[in-house]
Parts: C-alpha cells; sequence; structure tokens
C-alpha cells in the first residue's frame, strides 16, 4: 500500500551535521511552547553540548521540552547529560534502558534508531543524523556523511502524532504515571510550500514493512534510474531481486555504500552480496573519503526518501524507524546532485572483476561473514537473509 503523501509541504534538505545542526538549534531557540527530541546517540561532545544548552535554555523559557534517547546508543547519556537535563526542567525518557550488558535478548536488538525533533508542531527535522559532532569518528576520517530534511506543513501532523505516540508508549512501558502532554500544541493543517510528502514509519504493530514497502513500490515503478545509498545494506531476497529485475528493464540501478570498515561482520556480510548483484546489472560504488552514514535513495528524478532506516535486518525487522518520502523533482534533483558529487569525489566503482579477482580468504571471509548474520537472525527469532545466489 502506497504511503499517504500530503500535499503542501516546505522540504529543505540537510547534509551532514553542518547543515543540520544550525538549523536544529536555530528551531528550538526560535521555539514557544513545545520542544521534542528523538534520537539513537546523544555524545558527549561539542555537538552534544551545544544542543544541550539550547534544550535548556528552551525549559528555561517556560517551553515543554522532551527527549527520548535509545538506551544502548545513548549508554553515556543516561549518566551523565540526563541528570542535567532533568535538573534543567526537561522531561527525559529513556528507551530500553541497557542494564546487563552481556545478556543476549531478542528484544535488546529492537532499538529506538529514529533521529525526531518537532518544534511548536510548526517544523519537524527528520533523518539519519544521531546528536553527535561529524569529527566525532573514531577510527574514521571525518566529517561523517549524513543527511536529514527540515519540513513544514500538513506533514507535521503524522510526524507530532508519531512522537507523542512513542512517548506515551515508553512512559507506559517504564511503568510510570501516564504522563499528560503538557500543552496543546497542535499541527496546523495551512500548506507551508508546493511539495507532496509522507512520513513512514517502521514498528511491531502496524508498520512493520512500511518503509520496506516504500522502498519495493519505488523501486518497482521506476523505469530510467534508482540511486540508493545506504549506510549498512543486507537486503533480503525480494528487495535484492527487485533491484535486478529494474535493471533488466533498462533502469540505471546505483548503490552507493560504506567503503570503510565501522563493523567488520556487517562490512564483510554485505559484500557477500556483490557478485549477485554486480552480476545482475546493479552498479556499486564504495564511499571511502569519510564514515558514510545515509540512509536516502532518488528514483526517476522525482521520488525521493530520506531517513533514519538502513536497509538491512535490523533495520527492516527490528528497530523503530522514521522515513520522509518526498515526491517532488526539485527535491529529488538536489538529492541526485549531491549523491553524485558524493560518488565522483569520495567513492571507487567496483566491477565484477574486482570480486573475482579477490584473494579467496576475503571471498571466504565474506561468505563467512553473510552465513553467520543469518545463523544471529534465526536466533534472535528474526526471518532467515536467503542465500545471495538465490533467485
Amino acid at each position: 500500500m502506497a504511503a499517504a503523501l500530503l500535499p503542501g509541504n516546505q522540504v529543505t534538505l540537510l547534509e551532514c551535521g553542518v547543515q543540520y545542526f544550525p538549523a536544529l538549534i536555530a528551531a528550538i531557540d526560535a521555539a514557544q511552547r513545545e520542544v521534542h527530541l528523538e534520537t539513537y546517540i546523544y555524545a558527549l561532545d561539542p555537538t552534544g553540548e551545544a544542543v544541550t544548552l539550547a534544550l535548556t535554555r528552551a525549559a528555561a523559557r517556560g517551553c515543554a521540552v522532551r527527549v527520548l534517547v535509545d538506551g544502548f546508543g545513548g549508554r553515556d547519556f543516561a549518566d551523565h547529560t540526563a541528570p542535567r537535563l532533568r535538573a534543567a526542567g526537561v522531561e527525559v525518557l529513556i528507551y530500553r534502558q541497557e542494564l546487563r550488558a552481556l545478556r543476549i535478548r531478542r528484544h535488546r536488538l529492537r532499538r529506538l534508531h529514529r533521529k525526531l525533533a518537532v518544534i511548536d508542531a510548526r517544523v519537524a527535522f527528520v533523518g539519519g543524523i544521531n546528536v553527535i559532532d561529524d569529527y566525532d569518528t573514531p577510527g574514521q576520517t571525518p566529517p561523517r556523511f549524513d543527511y536529514a530534511v527540515r519540513i513544514e506543513g500538513p506533514l507535521l501532523g503524522p510526524i507530532h502524532t508519531s512522537v507523542r505516540r512513542v512517548w506515551w508508549l515508553v512512559s507506559w512501558a517504564g511503568l510510570r504515571e501516564r504522563p499528560a502532554w503538557h500543552s496543546d500544541v497542535a499541527p496546523r493543517p495551512e500548506p507551508a510550500g508546493a511539495v507532496r510528502a509522507a512520513f513512514v514509519i517502521r514498528n511491531n504493530l502496524r508498520n512493520r514493512r512500511d518503509i520496506e514497502n516504500a522502498y519495493l513500490e519505488a523501486i518497482g515503478q521506476a523505469r530510467r534510474e534508482i540511486v540508493i545509498a545506504n549506510a549498512y545494506f543486507l537486503p533480503g531476497r525480494r528487495f535484492r531481486q527487485a533491484l535486478i529485475e529494474a535493471s533488466r528493464r533498462g533502469c540505471n540501478v546505483v548503490l552507493l555504500l560504506q567503503g570503510r570498515v565501522e563493523y567488520l561482520l556487517m562490512h564483510y556480510a554485505t559484500r557477500a552480496l556483490y557478485p549477485h548483484l554486480l552480476a545482475g546489472g546493479v552498479r556499486i560504488f564504495e564511499y571511502h573519503r569519510s564514515f558514510l552514514h545515509a540512509k536516502v535513495a532518488v528514483c526517476d528524478g522525482h521520488w525521493a526518501t530520506v531517513g533514519s532506516s538502513n536497509i538491512d535486518p535490523f533495520s527492516l525487522m527490528l528497530a523503530r524507524e522514521a522515513n520522509v518520502v518526498v515526491r517532488d523533482v526539485g527535491f529529488a534533483r538536489e538529492l541526485r546532485d549531491s549523491l553524485e558529487h558524493a560518488m565522483q569525489h569520495g567513492a571507487r566503482e567496483l566491477r565484477l572483476e574486482d570480486h573475482r579477482r579477490a584473494p579467496w580468504y576475503r571471498r571466504f571471509a565474506s561468505w563467512g561473514a553473510y552465513m553467520l548474520v543469518r545463523a544471529m537472525m534465526g536466533i534472535v527469532g528474526v526471518r532467515r537473509l536467503e542465500p545471495p545466489h538465490q533467485r
């Protein structure tokens, strides 16, 4: 089922933290009644400090300020920044706080991976950028390469409803008194621009496959070009086959993937898919200039998505995620141009011959990593990944 596209929005593309954080902090400083922030990581670095100061300023002038941080991604936040925010009058909740680091349970993989901010129900930010400095990249070359969008218009309705609902659910799950949403701020339906856009989420209730299905629908309808940039790419058979079928009907299918190693297992597991995709006509670029963290796509120059969801089993089957789907030629062109620049100046295209010439032990490592990820998914009760060669 297609995501509901709402007309009348203004959607501004923000590339990397250098554009995102000034816009976010300016919106928080302009807040008059309400600020809500969700993030997976909330780091103890200069960027985290700048956001913290903006939130405390908003609380000091009487705004209702709420911050929801994942308990795994924000382990340090719970001990250090959360008490400071609470002391300043900010309401803080931790999503599935990690108390026993060595215990392996399926629920521990169900993370809050969304990166959202809603200010006065008038402005929202959605994307893949955590509260962390672009240059806070141990072992990697900075800055981190990522995207977010700033939104005004009718799309604030479903975004505002979603953040309220997740806040309520986390409060209830923590056995707290169900808190009131301390203001009567409501989104206005008036148009703010001319962009049609949809807010698409993934959770474990009614929206299990909404983000994946939005991708598959766009891929299935594409006739000229599909460009996907994704940090952690390990899709199932249906997604892989959709890309290959698009290539066979004449689409230029391009993947911009992580070239630098962050998580060794995922890096090699992803490479196990390369021969099958390359043989099917899919072009693959590996980004080496810095750490790729993007989760975006453009199809046929008019459909685009920006969000938090990777194309891997953890994002598509376990985590809470949020993407914005945009159908607008101008926005799609801007994102496509940005990705083209990244590919031209920071990436290297791989060929099928490259894989065939790779040492046997690298190919063995890729296959072994893929099979290990499959086994892990089976252990936690998630749908198994199919071997790369299956059709």
